[in-house]
């Protein structure tokens, strides 16, 4: 069953610790992917880009799929 806590939320949440978005492209939402990713870069031009990479993080880890 996939959801929250499942390795695949973990493995997506570890992957958008290293680069925003990462996480969701591994679960396949690639329009989240590019806006997280954008705005994370976006951010990070003003020093603020950390809550973007905090968002994508959590987002990842608390993906569940339409059933």
């Amino acid at each position: 069953m996939a959801g929250q806590g499942s390795g695949g939320n973990v493995l997506a949440a570890l992957a958008s610790l290293f680069i925003p978005g990462l996480g969701q492209l591994l679960q396949g939402r690639l329009i989240m992917a590019v806006v997280m990713f954008v705005l994370a870069a976006a951010l990070w031009v003003i020093l603020l880009g950390w809550i973007i990479h905090l968002w994508s993080i959590l987002d990842a880890a608390k993906f569940k799929p339409r059933s």
